[in-house]
């Protein structure tokens, strides 16, 4: 209707000059032009511009017919009110270009006047002011409206300005000369002037008047002063104006006191003002936080009861209450049953999903808007853009960005921050940086999201370039970009740029805890443990993420056993743990098999109502199976079976595997495909490593042809370092060798180590040392590999080649790591290396090691195999060195120390050799105790003689 009435032309003709040599009184006004005038009157009041127009043309038809002496400053008025109305500009000019050529505008002052309140209305301030300035008179009410021109234009400095001459001029004032003015002095926050109006408005009498008071109560709020708004507001004897309420509540909400704007609500409740529109939008508004949403359901409640819920403003300010709240199902039930929907509407819901995380209906919802002809704006695009970034939908992305670009909103510097973020998490560098160098103003923020955006998809060189260009183009530098360059100096593993960074954090002084637990947690993943202990200690004030990061840090460089200690420190200092920190924990319980630990955090899970699934569900999985219960592993599996978390099925089929477990294993395989879960590489690898360490030749091959034939999955390196385990244990080195020269990739140093091992087991010279000479040419650094070279060449008593490769390790400044045992036992860890005597029961212990072996040289007919020890020594020599393996020292001492029945399990960072194999079989027949022993491969269930890997391994 707006569209139709501002392109709507008057036919009207300019009105001949009066002719003044006729005296008005003995004129005589047709009766048809009073009537006329009563009907345009009546018109223009049902705000009807079309109508009024004809109407007001009829007036000039013919012109012989209007008297000379009648006066149209009334016909005139009438229809600039009604543009004014109606923000009609068009209509506006060409009332006033009749009025121009109709001569009457020379000495009218209330015309002109008019004219001034018109385009002021109407959004035209320019033109009002050219009205204004050719005035030679002007009154009170000229002057009201022109200030009220410039404020409707937003532009307030003016319209003080403009005051000041009309004070200068010695205009008196009225009532209606106050809110406008007091309307600037809000919106500048300038309070000297809004004292001295107050002033003025007193001495005028006119500080009790309704709309002064209302203005008055507001320019207070505006300008910081709430106490002031409040002492106003209490001086007001008779408070039945809800439009004063309204002022008051919105005053405590603009300023955030969200508690004080709810209870002038109630008070104004209490004492029986109706609420209106504002009222229900002002409480509505200061409902920000949850703790508000009962409130905020009983505003909602007493609009529906009102029939307020028709009206638009009141629905968006619902919208904006629920989506706050994050109750979009309310917020959806309200759009759907709105009459009228204006922008602000559709910008409310689109802005409250993405808030949300509903980002797939954000997108549907911008279909829909775009279907109701709804032009997209800033607000719209910021929404959408953030949709697309968060669902890495890049297409949606493009063309948000598209629509940007064309209408111009990619100017704005919050859509440019906007597009950065969204093309980052789109992972479209390329785009990120032209969006990036495109933009003219940048602030913290670009430079931030651009760096974070580099970071975050790896071009961690990239991100550390930007950081210096934003430091030496002297750009603001704060923690949070900190922060982010550190995430790249993560990324690249780089221990002198953590250095550096750390060493600018030092000399700007910057003791962010955020920033100082990124520091502990970057250390550590630099290996850096003892900066990363370093800058643990140094933070006063630690939090859950401080205590967090360290112990992950110890985690993942292989000391679990401090990071057990460490959280015992952390549950004595008060602090509960989160998720992150009792997965990292159930990583640390899983190396060292320490079942106990593992089930105290399984038991802190339960009693902290925390919901187990997801990651934790599969770290429990995962430990269970680790420490050797492989029965709870089962149960937990069992309780949640009907998941289609393809970790959780790979979790367990990986428990299986290194049980032992092949057929079980395979079992669970093929009813997850039943299921429709498809594997992925890593399923597959935990699938061939079960069939490895069961033996299981022909289901092996069947399942690594069927990952490309059947998934269309190409083999990892680690597949075929399965294969060829398994191929070789099972002595079909030929076999497996094959599959080593047809691989796609060249062969790495895990799969040459994989044959070497097998050529050992099964004395294939020729082949081992092919397989020898690939693998330390491959990994020189691996002392491992060494060893094992080593120790092929001592099984075929080689030893002067066993020498060469000891003496290439002495070079290269290499160590091999001792064989280590480690159990549980008092709540504590107790860790055993070979021929150690550093534990405080060392003599009690071997005198028990002896104690057992005797029993079962006697009882068992146990006789050292001394083919395991790979030394060029004598035989009784052998025979001594075997007896002091670290697995029989954690065995003796798990007899001195545990009761009699219960299991001993013990962890072993290699793996078993045939000799204490062989120990442990007689130690649990002759002991009546089970053992349970996992190596570096796999597990070993020791049980009345017998060991369940079937004496494969």
């Amino acid at each position: 209707m707006a569209a139709a009435l501002v392109s709507h032309t008057f036919a009207i003709s300019p009105m001949p000059k009066p002719h003044i040599n006729l005296p008005p009184k003995t004129l005589e006004i047709p009766r048809s032009c009073s009537v006329k005038l009563e009907s345009l009157k009546d018109v223009c009041k049902q705000g009807k511009l079309a109508a009024a127009a004809e109407l007001f043309s009829s007036l000039f038809v013919d012109r012989n017919r209007i008297p000379a002496g009648f006066c149209l400053d009334e016909a005139y008025a009438v229809m600039t009110e009604l543009c004014a109305t109606v923000r009609a500009l068009s209509p506006a000019q060409q009332i006033h270009a009749h009025m121009v050529t109709s001569g009457v505008l020379s000495d009218s002052v209330f015309l002109n006047t008019k004219l001034v309140m018109m385009y002021g209305k109407c959004g035209a301030v320019e033109d009002a002011g050219k009205v204004f300035d050719k005035m030679p008179h002007r009154t009170t009410f000229t002057w009201n409206g022109m200030i009220g021109a410039w404020i409707s234009g937003g532009d307030y400095l003016k319209a003080l300005r403009l005051y000041r001459d009309m004070r200068v001029c010695g205009v008196s004032l009225d009532a209606y000369t106050f809110p406008c003015v007091l309307k600037g002095c809000g919106a500048t926050g300038d309070l000297p002037t809004g004292v001295e109006i107050h002033g003025l408005a007193i001495k005028h009498g006119c500080s009790s008047t309704g709309f002064v008071v209302n203005a008055l109560v507001s320019m207070y709020s505006k300008c910081g002063d709430l106490c002031g708004a409040r002492r106003l507001f209490d001086t007001v004897t008779e408070r039945d104006d809800v439009v004063l309420w309204n002022s008051m509540i919105l005053a405590y909400s603009g300023c955030g006191y969200a508690a004080e704007a709810l209870s002038a609500y109630r008070d104004m409740q209490s004492e029986g003002v109706a609420g209106n529109t504002y009222t229900f939008v002002a409480a509505l508004q200061a409902c920000e936080e949850e703790s508000f949403r009962s409130l905020g359901q009983q505003i909602h409640a007493s609009v529906l009861r009102s029939g307020c819920h028709l009206d638009v403003y009141v629905a968006n300010a619902l919208l904006a209450f629920y989506a706050r709240i994050g109750d979009m199902t309310h917020a959806a039930n309200i759009f759907q049953n709105m009459d009228q929907r204006d922008h602000v509407s559709w910008n409310t819901m689109l802005t409250g999903l993405a808030q949300n995380g509903f980002y797939t209906d954000v997108l549907s919802l911008f279909k829909d808007a775009l279907e109701a002809r709804l032009r997209p704006d800033q607000v719209s695009v910021l929404s959408v853009a953030m949709a697309a970034g968060r669902l890495g939908n890049l297409l949606i992305g493009k063309e948000v960005h598209a629509y940007a670009v064309k209408h111009g909103l990619d100017g704005d510097l919050q859509v440019g921050n906007t597009l950065l973020d969204m093309y980052s998490k789109c992972s479209s560098v390329v785009y990120m940086s032209r969006v990036f160098d495109r933009m003219d103003i940048k602030d913290l923020v670009s430079r931030t999201t651009v760096i974070a955006g580099h970071a975050q998809n790896n071009c961690c060189v990239k991100a550390l370039e930007l950081f210096r260009e934003a430091q030496t183009g002297g750009d603001e530098i704060d923690p949070l970009m900190l922060g982010i360059i550190l995430l790249a100096c993560r990324g690249l593993k780089s221990n002198s740029h953590v250095k550096q960074v750390h060493a600018y954090i030092i000399r700007r002084g910057i003791s962010d805890l955020m920033l100082q637990n990124n520091l502990v947690d970057v250390y550590g993943e630099c290996g850096l443990v003892p900066y990363a202990a370093g800058v643990f200690e140094l933070v006063e004030a630690k939090d859950v993420v401080t205590w967090t990061s360290l112990i992950t840090c110890y985690t993942n460089n292989g000391l679990a056993k401090e990071a057990l200690e460490l959280f015992n420190q952390m549950k004595h200092s008060g602090l509960d743990p989160d998720f992150v920190v009792l997965v990292s924990l159930l990583s640390a319980v899983t190396s060292f098999s320490s079942l106990k630990k593992g089930m105290e955090i399984h038991g802190f899970l339960v009693r902290k109502g925390i919901e187990i699934d997801g990651s934790i569900l599969n770290s429990l999985v995962d430990m269970y199976a680790s420490c050797g219960s492989l029965d709870s592993s089962c149960k937990l599996f069992n309780s949640f079976r009907n998941s289609d978390d393809l970790t959780l099925w790979t979790s367990m089929i990986n428990a299986y595997g290194i049980h032992g477990h092949g057929a079980a294993a395979i079992d669970l395989f093929e009813r997850m495909e039943k299921a429709n879960l498809f594997p992925d590489h890593v399923t597959f690898l935990a699938l061939l490593q079960a069939c490895s360490h069961a033996g299981l030749i022909d289901e092996g091959k069947k399942y690594f042809e069927a990952m490309e034939s059947k998934y269309a999955l190409e083999p990892w390196p680690e597949h075929y370092v399965c294969l060829v385990d398994l191929l070789g244990r099972a002595n079909h080195l030929g076999e497996a060798f094959r599959y080593v020269q047809t691989m796609r990739t060249e062969p790495g140093a895990e799969v040459w180590c994989a044959l070497l091992s097998a050529c050992r087991i099964h004395s294939n010279e020729e082949l081992g040392d092919r397989a020898a000479e690939e693998l330390l040419k491959l990994n020189p650094a691996n002392p491992g590999n060494y060893v094992l070279v080593s120790n092929i060449y001592a099984s075929n008593r080689r030893w002067k080649e066993v020498d060469r490769v000891r003496m290439r390790m002495k070079e290269n400044e290499l160590r091999k790591n001792p064989g280590c045992s480690w159990m549980e036992a008092g709540n504590k860890i107790h860790a055993f290396t070979a021929r150690d005597h550093s534990h405080p029961q060392s003599d009690e212990i071997y005198q028990k090691l002896t104690e057992i072996t005797e029993k079962l040289e006697h009882e068992g007919g146990y006789i050292a195999q001394t083919s395991s020890v790979l030394h060029d020594v004598a035989q009784e020599d052998k025979a001594s060195l075997l007896y002091a393996h670290s697995e029989r020292l954690a065995i003796a001492y798990g007899l001195i120390t545990t009761s009699d029945g219960l299991p001993i399990r013990i962890t072993k960072n290699l793996r078993v050799c045939g000799d204490c194999h062989r120990f442990c079989e007689l130690v649990s027949k002759l002991y009546e105790r089970e053992l349970i022993i996992r190596d570096a491969k796999r597990f070993h269930h020791f049980r009345h003689g017998s060991c369940s890997c079937g004496n494969y391994w």
